[in-house]
């Protein structure tokens, strides 16, 4: 596919480094934006600053795609990350993430195994939800969330932060969806 998507387009007049980078082939390219389960490790050193306040914040992120909200400047062996960040999290049992908001992306929580208390406050107005196996929760910027886990085993967890709704995608010229009118 040689022309230009319409989000290639997008990303390029805004300089971002999405686009393939002059001189490298297809592979090479996309073997830097692979992150492999066999290559990552559990970093219980980036809320460490929490953990060492109260025991019960103690915490573990690995991550794919970017740094995430944890305050991790730089990692080396992640995806560069553009408009979103994606790491999984260990919460032992027991254990907590404080209240915290971010003020400028949502923030998704997958929960993958586990049992979670999830405490949401905006306003004076609080909600609680629990959470169990393969439940999601998006919560909006500017608004706290505390997660708690309230099982007997460590939680598992995706944690991805993003802005912006994505373009529609598009089609190769060849391919009969191509053609359909959305």
């Amino acid at each position: 596919m040689s022309d230009l998507s319409e989000q290639q387009k997008i990303n390029d007049a805004a300089g971002t480094t999405l686009a393939q980078p002059e001189g490298t082939s297809l592979a090479e390219w996309m073997n830097t934006r692979i992150a492999r389960y066999e290559t990552r490790k559990y970093d219980w050193d980036a809320l460490k600053f929490q953990a060492d306040f109260d025991p019960k914040f103690r915490r573990a992120q690995m991550r794919y795609v970017g740094t995430g909200g944890t305050g991790v400047e730089k990692d080396a062996n992640t995806v560069p990350s553009e408009h979103f960040t994606f790491s999984t999290m260990v919460i032992p049992a027991g254990h907590e993430g404080p209240p915290h908001l971010h003020t400028d992306v949502e923030e998704v929580f997958f929960l993958i195994r586990g049992k979670l208390k999830v405490v949401i406050e905006k306003d004076g107005e609080r909600f609680e939800t629990i959470m169990t196996d393969r439940d999601l929760i998006s919560v909006p910027p500017g608004v706290y969330r505390e997660e708690i886990n309230i099982g007997d085993e460590d939680a598992l967890m995706c944690v991805m932060l993003g802005a912006q709704k994505p373009i529609k995608p598009t089609y190769p010229a060849d391919h009969p969806l191509a053609k359909i009118k959305r």
